[in-house]
């Protein structure tokens, strides 16, 4: 299902409700769209060590809003850990795409908001009867055409404003790339309409599955104080004057990006990916016939096989370590596979690396009362449940 000489993304029935809010942008296009390559082409550079070396200082801006917030609060106050990772996930992607700051620790953003709900009213309208969606589901019909109605026009004032504005010299976002690059092989530039849908794209998915992937890490670490301290130590050795962490340093952290690799490995942020066989003929899987050869990998599950050995269950970083043994039958695909494979993928796992950096040298965290890890799917994988106490480092 890997191999894309017979098998390609399938765009699935969530995907392709996505539609009317992303249109044709790099996550809800279809494999057949001239303007998916076109993109693919354009903004394959914007996440290259040059730009991400631009984005990492305003994801330094972004993570100030939160230590704010936190050392203004009470000590041993509790967090939401996914609304807390969101807040920030949120702020990152609008820096970094659009050079606006949305201040989500300092005030409600009704946009992130909607595509919250947008997102959550996509899933289950995926998966109910649409009988009965017809007569329960009104007031939630309605709320999902206004949300996307305000996503929309809100995207378009501020792609407008971002286009009509000169940033800093020596700066860059992802629309400054998009407006300055054509595909190396056409000379084709995205419209504007395109770039509005690039933008939808990378602040559905640039916040939704970091958030995720952040909220558990932090979940798991709070229950791991041993953890902890080893990776205290590591931070502190790379960077010893407890100053803003700089771009080098975040590869230094090896022990962390370990963290993060095996939190991706039992909770990826997207629950799996849709495959749709290239060959017209049946195929089938396993002995069975798949009835329109399209079929989904769920990652939890392909994460936690036999080639990962008998613990797999287990939450255990050191299995990403260079030395530990590996089977030839593990397979790792919490980005997708293919062509189609999350193209911000660099972008997630270094903001996630410097995130937890900044958390833990700076903050104890403890589960608080309640505490308790609950799976949602909401198109995207979420922590739920996982209240955490948060006191400065001890």
């Amino acid at each position: 299902m890997n191999n894309e000489d017979d098998w390609a993304k399938f765009l699935a029935l969530p995907h392709r409700k996505l539609r009317s809010l992303a249109g044709d942008g790099l996550f809800t296009a279809f494999n057949s769209e001239p303007s998916w390559q076109v993109a693919h082409s354009i903004l394959g550079p914007a996440f290259d060590k040059k730009a991400m070396r631009a984005y990492h200082y305003a994801m330094v801006q972004s993570l100030s809003g939160l230590v704010s917030s936190w050392d203004a609060a009470p000590e041993h106050h509790a967090i939401d850990a996914f609304t807390e990772s969101s807040k920030l996930a949120f702020d990152v992607i609008g820096q970094c795409a659009l050079s606006h700051r949305f201040e989500s620790f300092e005030q409600p953003v009704p946009l992130a908001d909607a595509i919250s709900r947008t997102l959550r009213y996509v899933n289950r309208a995926s998966n109910d009867i649409p009988l009965v969606r017809s007569v329960t589901g009104r007031g939630a019909a309605r709320q999902y055409r206004a949300d996307i109605a305000m996503i929309r026009a809100s995207i378009d004032n501020l792609v407008t404003e971002r286009i009509s504005r000169r940033i800093p010299a020596g700066t860059t976002d992802i629309i400054d790339h998009m407006l300055k690059t054509s595909d190396p092989r056409t000379g084709e530039a995205l419209s504007t309409d395109s770039i509005r849908n690039q933008v939808l794209t990378f602040l559905i998915a640039g916040n939704e599955t970091t958030a995720s992937t952040i909220g558990f890490a932090l979940h798991f670490l709070a229950e791991r104080p041993e953890l902890v301290e080893r990776l205290r130590l590591e931070i502190d050795e790379a960077s010893p004057d407890g100053g803003p962490i700089e771009f080098e340093t975040v590869a230094k952290l090896r022990g962390v990006r370990r963290t993060i690799d095996e939190t991706l490995r039992l909770w990826p942020a997207a629950p799996g990916y849709f495959r749709k066989a290239r060959s017209k003929d049946p195929v089938a899987l396993g002995g069975y016939t798949l009835p329109e050869n399209w079929v989904f990998v769920l990652l939890p599950q392909l994460h936690r096989s036999a080639g990962w050995g008998d613990d797999s269950h287990e939450f255990n970083p050191d299995r990403f370590a260079a030395d530990y043994p590996r089977s030839k039958d593990r397979v790792y695909k919490p980005w997708g596979t293919g062509l189609r494979a999350c193209i911000g993928r660099q972008f997630a796992l270094h903001e996630s690396v410097l995130a937890l950096a900044y958390i833990l040298r700076r903050y104890d965290l403890t589960p608080a009362e309640g505490c308790r890890l609950d799976i949602r799917e909401e198109l995207t994988l979420r922590p739920h449940g996982v209240r955490l106490k948060v006191s400065r480092r001890t």
